[in-house]
């Protein structure tokens, strides 16, 4: 099994989570100007060149939350994503969207004002429009979470493995507030779940990859 992706890639990240706590092995295959060959083969699997895509058995799997989807199928014998209880699921891939479409993009939104080949120039105002749609959603977040234990229970889920690289970009982009006591608390215990801090600690050579600016304290 193979694995496409790059260590600072948020939705990287949220592929490479679930294989950790799966314990399943697959070589990673870093995307980057040393690896040119790697987006070739990426393309053969997925025109769009877009980062992540597994590869098993010669079948090329791609957006992250279809993936973590693809290895629950596929190894059954472990720890599950999402689980079997059609409601359970059902608000565990509510969390996953809500990870992705609304903290992942914003935050996103805001990174991309600073990549030269998308925005010539940043514009203050996109940014700005970004990190207030981030600190609208802090506050739903901090009513939806639980005093302790994961997003939707007491089992690590596909929600999680998005929440985890969403909230460590999202917190950079526009800090937490504060009075999120429960949305900073979901944070830190993410961040200290070995699959999670893996990925944070084979982040941490492409942090000024961040045009914000990567605090210290992560």
């Amino acid at each position: 099994m193979i694995l496409y992706g790059h260590p600072f890639s948020s939705y990287t990240w949220k592929a490479l989570i679930p294989l950790y706590e799966k314990g399943i092995d697959f070589e990673f295959r870093i995307l980057g100007d040393d690896h040119p060959e790697h987006w070739e083969q990426l393309r053969g699997h997925w025109p769009r060149g877009q980062m992540p895509v597994l590869v098993n058995r010669e079948r090329g799997v791609f957006e992250s939350s279809i993936i973590i989807e693809y290895l629950d199928l596929a190894y059954p014998e472990t720890a599950q994503m999402i689980p079997d209880n059609r409601e359970a699921a059902l608000q565990v891939r509510l969390m996953d969207r809500v990870f992705d479409c609304h903290l992942e993009a914003s935050f996103q939104a805001a990174v991309s004002e600073y990549i030269p080949f998308i925005t010539k120039t940043p514009d203050p105002l996109r940014v700005e429009r970004a990190r207030a749609t981030l600190s609208t959603i802090y506050p739903w977040l901090e009513e939806q979470l639980p005093e302790d234990g994961w997003a939707c229970g007491d089992a690590f889920s596909m929600a999680d493995c998005s929440g985890a690289p969403a909230l460590f970009y999202a917190d950079w982009t526009q800090p937490i507030p504060d009075e999120c006591i429960k949305l900073k608390a979901y944070r830190a215990r993410l961040l200290a779940r070995p699959s999670v801090a893996r990925c944070v600690e084979d982040a941490r050579p492409y942090c000024s990859y961040f045009p914000l600016g990567a605090p210290n304290r992560d």
